[in-house]
């Protein structure tokens, strides 16, 4: 069985380094950046330096996880294309 965990490359601070994220965690955050008017790296980038404890990975999972139930802005459409367990996650935001 194929992982759904995909590693991705990404430009910080001039550096290129990897994240290993789902497809829905990825689609979350580019369209935070783009919703944000700001670059991925960028993005990414805060997160990397406001992350208190564990890998960029996890602080970016988290990141769109509090995103979305913060703003509750998704909508079915955009979660008809997410895995099960974001779908459960994000519908439950109040």
């Amino acid at each position: 069985m194929k992982s759904l965990v995909i590693k991705r490359s990404i430009v910080l601070a001039g550096h290129k380094t990897s994240v290993s994220l789902e497809d829905a965690f990825w689609r979350g955050i580019k369209d935070i950046a783009a919703s944000r008017r700001t670059t991925l790296s960028d993005l990414v980038a805060s997160i990397d330096t406001e992350r208190k404890n564990g890998n960029l990975s996890s602080a970016i999972r988290l990141f769109v996880l509090n995103h979305y139930q913060e703003h509750g802005s998704v909508t079915v459409s955009k979660l008809s294309g997410r895995p099960p367990e974001l779908r459960a996650t994000v519908a439950q935001s109040p």
